[in-house]
Order: C-alpha cells, then structure tokens, then sequence
C-alpha cells in the first residue's frame, strides 16, 4: 500500500503497563481505539510511549506489536531517536526491517552538539533509510533547536526529510520554517494546545498527547484547520483547551495515563521510575477537568 501523507492528527502512542512490564494487550486495543476513531497515523515509542525507560528489546518489540496490530490501515511513525547517532541509526535500521512507515527522529538531548553536529546526525540517519523521516525539535526537552539552515540543507540532500514535528512553542518559529521551505517542508505541531495557531500559518496537523484519550475530538479539530474553517477549530479548541493544559499538569505521559485509565481506555496508569503517579492535588484537578470535556 502507498505511503498516505504523514498529516492530519497523528498519536503519540502511551506505552501501557502492567506490573512494569509492556501490556501487549492494551497495546492492541489501544490502536484499534485509535484507528477506528479516525485517527490518521499512530506513533509508537515517542517520550509520550516512555522510550528512555524502554530496553532496546521492548522498543522494537512495541513498534512490532503496533504494527502488527495497524495492519497498514494508518502509517506507524516509529520513534527512532538517541543522543548516540549510533543509536539512532540503530533503531532506525530495525524500526524499518520491522515494518515501520516513517521515523520520528529527536535531535540529540544532552550532548548539545553544533548546527555542524546535527545535520551530521541526521544525515547519518537518513543515510541508513529510504523512508520518510520526521525531523523533532524540541528544545525544552533536549536543549538545542534544529536550526532553520539546518532544516533547509537537510531537505536539499534527502528528499524522504520533508517533515518536522516543532515543539518550541512558537507560532513565529512555524512560519520561518514555512517561509523557508513552503511546502517543501511539512510542519507538525508538537504541542496540542498550539495546534490552531500553528495550522494558521501552514501547519498541517499535530502529533498529538490528547488524542491517546480523545482521538476523534483531535482529528475533527485537524480536520477543520486543514479545511480552512478556523471558526468550526477554534471552537473545539476551547472546549478541549482544559485538557490541552491539564494533561501536562505533570511531566508526560503521567496525566494523560491516570485520564485513560479512569476512562477505560487502558487498565492502568503505571507509568517507569523516574517517572511517579501524580500528587493528590493534580490528580483532582485533572479528574475535575476530564468531567468538564465530556
């Protein structure tokens, strides 16, 4: 089946546990919420899927599982990145034997390296696949942004690096990519609060938190932004904004586990040290907002 565009609302998959271990079952069900609800491609293995607590074995054995259990039906992005480029290519050479559509690849967190260093990076990542890769910047987490230049020459040489996931929280930051690149360069929001914002400038959809609870809600939002009808969007943003904000009211995925636990969507919200369960506070606040977004 030919590869549909990585756009529209695309999940960052939670991993589910039990007892510490991967629960495969939830897993399963959990893509065959997503897919029937209208969701347009699933990513396992993200931060959302708790990849820094994964063995290399349960990370490949989640992008197996999922898909398996996607059958083709949506693209299955698989979460490839590392500080080590070694690493990167690694998994990204293995997610691709596995069956994976496309590669979301994190800049490297930690190191800090040079521009020079990440276009070396993620050349030596593209380099090891023909399929597309997701570019991921997220500055908050990793401490450096992936530099429009960057970006640009990236594109130029691979013609499969032509999206990026943008985490930095900045409208302005959209359009300079945008601007740069047109439609050369496919924008991702990585934040679902900012998913409306960023679309009005030339995104086209957001690999999203929220839709692992509410994927129908967040895929008809995307769909009326890449429609134009910023009237019908920003109104089901509002509405959702709550939960937009309250499931990063801890560190992710923490909240967003307790919401589909508490709502059946997984039977638990076990989430790997160093991560914890949430305080009783937040917990309230969080259960408070899930009943006011029915």
């Amino acid at each position: 089946m030919k590869l549909r565009p990585l756009t529209g609302a695309i999940t960052a998959l939670v991993t589910p546990f039990k007892q510490q271990n991967v629960a495969f079952d939830d897993l399963q069900k959990l893509v065959e919420f997503q897919i029937k609800s209208g969701i347009n491609g699933l990513v396992p293995v993200g931060t959302t899927g708790e990849s820094p607590t994964l063995s290399h074995d349960e990370h490949m054995d989640v992008i197996r599982a999922v898909v398996e259990g996607a059958r083709k039906r949506v693209p299955v992005i698989a979460g490839t990145g590392s500080n080590s480029t070694q690493e990167a290519v690694e998994l990204t050479v293995l997610a691709h034997k596995a069956g994976a559509d496309a590669m979301l690849v994190v800049a490297p967190y930690y190191n800090k390296p040079s521009q020079e260093g990440l276009f070396l990076h993620f050349s030596a990542v593209a380099e090891a696949t023909s399929r597309p890769i997701i570019l991921y910047s997220i500055p908050g987490r990793c401490g450096i942004e992936i530099g429009v230049p960057v970006i640009e020459r990236l594109r130029a040489k691979y013609p499969h690096v032509r999206y990026i996931k943008e985490a930095g929280g900045s409208v302005d930051r959209v359009d300079q990519i945008k601007q740069a690149l047109g439609k050369d360069m496919t924008v991702l929001s990585g934040d679902d609060s900012l998913t409306v914002p960023f679309m009005s400038v030339g995104a086209e959809g957001v690999i999203s938190v929220a839709s692992n609870l509410k994927p129908k809600e967040v895929a008809q939002l995307v769909k009326f932004g890449l429609e134009g009808d910023f009237a019908k969007a920003l109104k089901l943003h509002r509405k959702l904004w709550p939960l937009f904000k309250n499931l990063f009211i801890e560190p992710n995925p923490v909240p967003v586990k307790v919401a589909m636990a508490r709502t059946g969507i997984i039977a638990s919200d076990e989430v790997r040290p160093p991560l914890c369960g949430m305080s009783k506070a937040n917990h309230a606040t969080l259960l408070a907002t899930l009943e006011a977004c029915k």
